[in-house]
């Protein structure tokens, strides 16, 4: 790089030209002075333009800065383009991107900086060395139950159908599946019979479950059905979507991406049958063959079904009312998930009568 780029890229960054960016650009004429000579601390990260890691890291490092920006007289938060700024790269034995170093800013003997790249780790990384106190949002309860080797063996083979992450605190693809893995668990927690659970593969009180489990790597995604203690290796994607419609087919749910309903929940198939075939003249008996078909069905809806039929024999614009009120409850919301359940699941029932009812006036 010529003496003038570099004077006029020094005189960029010193002006703060850059201001959307809390981390500071650092090159050779700067260096020395940000990093070893100013007895502040700084996390100077190593980077290449074209790596990918890089890449994955730039916005979480912008996040960390951002963060510490209130603190930016005791720390720095600082970043480097090793493959640019060749010598300084080498100055400081960089020979792979990303590497993060801290400087005490006294010397120029730099710690390696050896853990994980999410965001809580660098910042508690931060805090450990400087005594930072970094006001931290409350995170809402997590709806994934971690097990242990106890809580495994209750869990397992019990009542609930239950799909579980075995992770290592290291694994960077675990820290990836985090987020996905806790809106899965969202979008089922209104699902008494279904769990979204984890394991700490190499915690004390769980890694006897993983070795028993033979978890040879991370993240390794098992399925117990209700009653069975045998595991099924989930081998699909790992988006919010393929979870879904894995646990739907398995555990007979009908959960739709952000955590609402189908259009087949609470609807039965036997009783569905019935409904479709009925003409306006069978309207009076609808309500016996109902009641003699659902004999013996372990659903609560089937009752439902029941009472649908009884009121439409006697008034032919009950669906539609019903249907009418049941949707402007749910579009009102302020409801409970479970309430919100309910009436949807009502609500696909009615529009099954939908095609009777219609038949009806067209005779």
């Amino acid at each position: 790089m010529s003496p003038l780029s570099h004077l006029f890229l020094s005189a960029f960054v010193i002006l703060g030209t850059n201001a959307a960016s809390s981390v500071l650009d650092l090159i050779p004429d700067n260096f020395d002075a940000v990093v070893l000579n100013s007895g502040k601390p700084a996390l100077v990260e190593f980077f290449a333009p074209w790596c990918g890691h890089c890449k994955s890291l730039a916005p979480v490092y912008e996040e960390l800065a951002a963060k510490l920006d209130f603190a930016k007289d005791k720390v720095s938060i600082a970043k480097v383009d090793a493959d640019a700024e060749k010598d300084l790269g080498k100055r400081f034995g960089v020979n792979g991107y990303p590497t993060l170093k801290w400087f005490d800013g006294k010397n120029d003997k730099p710690e390696d900086y050896s853990g994980g790249r999410d965001l809580e780790s660098l910042q508690d990384f931060v805090v450990a060395k400087t005594g930072i106190k970094i006001k931290k949002k409350a995170s809402p309860p997590s709806s994934v139950e971690t097990l242990t080797d106890v809580s495994f063996k209750a869990e397992i083979g019990g009542d609930k159908d239950v799909l579980v992450a075995f992770t290592a605190p290291w694994c960077g693809h675990c820290k990836s599946l985090t987020p996905i893995w806790e809106t899965v668990a969202n979008d089922f927690a209104a699902e008494p019979s279904v769990l979204i659970a984890k394991v700490d593969a190499e915690a004390e009180e769980s890694k006897a479950t993983a070795k028993e489990q033979g978890v040879s790597s991370y993240p390794t995604i098992k399925y117990f059905s209700k009653g069975s203690t045998t595991p099924e290796a989930y081998e699909g994607g790992r988006t919010e979507q393929a979870f879904i419609e894995f646990i739907n087919k398995k555990a007979g749910t009908h959960r739709m991406v952000g955590g609402g309903l189908d259009a087949k929940a609470g609807t039965i198939d036997a009783l569905d049958t019935i409904v479709g075939k009925v003409t306006g003249d069978d309207l009076a008996t609808l309500s016996e063959k109902i009641k003699e078909a659902a004999k013996g069905l372990q659903n609560k809806y089937a009752e439902y079904y029941i009472k649908v039929s009884d009121k439409l024999s006697t008034n032919n614009g009950y669906v539609d009312k019903e249907l009418t009120r049941l949707e402007g409850l749910i579009k009102k919301g302020g409801l409970a998930p479970e309430k919100v359940d309910d009436l949807t699941s009502r609500s696909n029932i009615l529009k099954k009568f939908k095609g009777e009812e219609l038949l009806k006036e067209e005779l």
